[in-house]
């Protein structure tokens, strides 16, 4: 007999960034430490039909899966917090709802009847809602925004009905509310929460758990004086509390008991929750024995969301190195010529991050070559390949004017450029995903294989052959001038199965100075750090040890 998949919808008062997602992921690792099957979906109520083409600015980083969607940074929280592989399925839009239900109606699957919010939409996310649910025992469902929001009523009509559905002992709703202090008065106040509650209750939900955010634990008076005018039970009232690392959040999500209470409400037998892996993983996180500072040069610099899954995958990287990562955002623009050395004089390591644009570019290519001459350590992503290559190509194989044809479509040394096989439907050598000509699907997306040369960075770190990892860009390194490349000393370290397209370069006769195509930032986790990133950290530990000995 199949198990009965159990629901949490996990919706959001008061204040957007409260950390929903955050929340969302950190019940999906308690319930995967009680030995449950979870994955966790994300309903946004914004009309894009996809964050592909939104300002990092706005909206932070896109994360992309293996399947080749772009998602939602939350996707990132959900994947470094559980074992679970997001796919297409883990992340639906308002504009995704519509389309659908629109191109139903075009197509005449309703019959000619008049198409309406109600049935029609909140049918199609309730069917999106089970999508995602196959095959596991638990699937959390984070709803984007506020509650009060005009977006949001689609989904929180479609997830009131969904308890009648599928029956009550099979949905549990979460709400995440702010308890403020107020530092002149001295104390906590639960008025924020009260009216969030009511707002919820009147449109058909009473939430069973409340997390209350705040940056202290809640006394036993006050969880009750919430539990009173919210309708729940005082052990259903939450402190989720401020933390320095995000990972302590499982921790402390147990030590109130949260996944406890939700196995109860839900009627799920399950073992005690094993967490001696978020345990240490914490406890390494917060005192390590060394430091390095990365140098992270972009032009997302005002926002850390906007390098979200790339700060994460550096932490990381710390961790079996007992080293603490702190990062220095840099602004690309910033840098010169003559203020290079001065500006990234503090970084044991540098990163050139991906991105789109012509923004800052001749400050990223400063960077390389700084990193280059000066043997710091240096790791290139996506974009960041690509200036890697411009600037060996101008300052060592003596094409000055070499460039991609992103940048510049007049360059006489394309190094990077856009292959025009993607557009080609007798190519066979090239996977394709969405490729069409509107601008939010002409990219390479999603996971594809890679095969490794031996005695090269790459192997070393991976210590495998051949591996897989997941891409978005629309520009690539261009085998004209391969060959001119490497008798200069450019090493292609890693490339397609077929050899055609170049994956990895590396630089000899330079203790780690590492490009790739692909972004590995999105398969990092806490507990399995990336091999990149790991050996860049190592890396640049080294290097920042000798330069300390030097100094001395």
């Amino acid at each position: 007999m199949a198990s009965i998949t159990k629901y949490i919808f996990v919706t959001g008062g008061v204040l957007s960034s409260l950390g929903k997602g955050l929340a969302s992921a950190s019940i999906g690792a308690l319930l995967e430490s009680r030995g449950l099957r979870v994955t966790i979906q994300k309903l946004d109520p914004y009309i894009n039909v996809d964050p592909g083409t939104m300002n990092p600015f706005q909206h932070g980083e896109v994360f992309v899966t293996d399947d080749g969607a772009e998602t939602d940074l939350d996707m990132g929280h959900y994947e470094r917090f559980t074992t679970a592989n997001m796919s297409r399925k883990n992340n639906f839009t308002t504009g995704k709802i519509y389309h659908s239900v629109i191109m139903k109606e075009r197509r005449g699957d309703y019959l000619g009847g008049t198409v309406q919010v109600i049935p029609h939409i909140t049918d199609e996310i309730k069917d999106n809602i089970r999508l995602a649910a196959d095959g596991v025992d638990v699937l959390i469902v984070e709803i984007g925004g506020t509650i009060g929001d005009i977006e949001s009523l689609p989904f929180l009509e479609a997830i009131r009905q969904f308890r009648a559905d599928v029956g009550k002992e099979n949905v549990l709703y979460i709400h995440l509310t702010l308890v403020p202090y107020i530092g002149t008065s001295g104390e906590l106040k639960t008025k924020p929460t009260q009216h969030s509650v009511k707002e919820l209750r009147s449109i058909g939900i009473q939430p069973d758990i409340l997390l209350c955010r705040t940056d202290r634990y809640l006394s036993e008076d006050i969880k009750s004086k919430i539990a009173l005018f919210c309708n729940v039970s005082v052990d259903a009232v939450i402190t989720a509390k401020d933390v320095e690392c995000i990972y302590e959040v499982p921790l402390q999500f147990n030590k109130e008991g949260l996944d406890n209470k939700i196995v109860e409400l839900l009627r799920i037998w399950t073992r005690a929750p094993r967490l001696e892996a978020w345990e240490e993983f914490v406890k390494k996180f917060n005192a390590p024995k060394y430091s390095v500072t990365i140098a992270i040069v972009g032009k997302y610099t005002d926002l850390t969301e906007s390098y979200k899954s790339l700060n994460e995958a550096l932490y990381h990287g710390g961790i079996p190195n007992d080293c603490r990562v702190n990062l220095m955002f840099v602004d690309s623009e910033q840098i010169t010529p003559d203020n290079c050395k001065d500006i990234l004089s503090d970084a044991n390591g540098i990163l050139v991050p991906g991105g789109f644009g012509t923004r800052g570019i001749e400050g990223k290519i400063c960077a390389v070559k700084y990193a280059r001459e000066n043997k710091i350590p240096f790791f290139g992503i996506c974009l960041g390949m690509h200036v890697a290559v411009v600037e060996f190509a101008r300052n060592v194989a003596d094409m000055k004017e070499a460039h991609s044809s992103e940048i510049d479509e007049d360059t006489p040394y394309p190094v990077i450029y856009l292959m025009k096989e993607w557009y080609d439907d007798k190519t066979e050598t090239m996977q394709t995903r969405d490729i069409h000509s509107d601008k939010g699907g002409t990219m390479r997306l999603g996971a594809y294989p890679c095969h490794l040369k031996a005695s090269t960075l790459a192997s070393e770190a991976y210590a495998v052959e051949n591996i897989s990892e997941r891409h978005r860009h629309r520009y690539e390194f261009n085998n004209a001038y391969k060959s001119r490349l490497e008798e200069k000393g450019l090493v292609i370290s890693g490339t397609s199965p077929d050899g055609e397209l170049v994956e990895i370069i590396e630089v000899k006769n330079h203790p780690w100075f590492l490009g790739c195509q692909f972004h590995p930032e999105f398969k990092s986790r806490p507990m399995n750090p990336h091999p990149l990133f790991k050996s860049f950290i190592k890396a640049s530990l080294e290097s920042s040890e000798i330069l300390d000995s030097s100094e001395e």
